[in-house]
């Protein structure tokens, strides 16, 4: 019988996410740039965990009854920021859960205050070729409209990164397979505990 590389990570993610589990006492907070993966890390990761998992985007779409890209149509992005803020602020006071925030909620001063100061903030980080191949997969990212999205990731990478090195643990999310992704995450977060 042969036991497949992926089962002995997840049994070892597994082992590690259940000492993990009981020591964690506030949010994880999925920050970093659009397509870095922080919905699908953060969902795996709270999956092992056994926290409530929720995107923060999801949440302000379903309070407001419109989609991220119809909001800031109709609204401008400052508005979206004051919503968004307000959505993962009232996430943050739900307790012990996994929350992925949208690329820009951590830029907003507000938002990022609020995260350090009441969560466990976990920047994804990974490669501009792999944000651009995973953000042009579909048409759904306001901020991509109108431009080249190579241009708009480079640079709005360069802009936020300051912001995302807040963040008391970072993790590189590169191309492979997410479990090691999660893997790392799980390892960070128990050498910041």
């Amino acid at each position: 019988m042969t036991i497949e590389p992926s089962s002995l990570q997840d049994h070892a993610n597994r082992a590690l996410a259940a000492s993990l589990a009981e020591r964690i006492d506030r949010p994880v907070v999925m920050v970093g740039m659009m397509g870095v993966g922080k919905t699908s890390v953060g969902r795996k990761l709270a999956q092992l965990l056994q926290l409530r998992f929720t995107d923060a985007d999801e949440e302000i779409e379903r309070a407001a009854r419109m989609s991220v890209a119809e909001i800031f149509d109709g609204f401008g992005e400052p508005y979206f920021r004051d919503g968004e803020r307000r959505v993962i602020a009232r996430l943050m006071d739900e307790g012990p859960s996994v929350i992925a925030t949208g690329g820009g909620a951590f830029v907003a001063e507000e938002t990022r205050t609020l995260i350090l100061q009441r969560g466990t903030a976990v920047w994804l980080d990974c490669d501009v070729p792999t944000l651009v191949e995973r953000v042009t997969r579909k048409d759904t990212r306001p901020l991509l409209r109108g431009g080249d999205p190579a241009a708009i990731v480079t640079r709005l990478k360069a802009e936020r990164e300051r912001f995302y090195a807040e963040a008391p643990i970072k993790v590189i999310s590169g191309g492979g397979p997410q479990g090691e992704t999660v893997r790392r995450v799980l390892e960070a977060i128990e050498q910041w505990l």
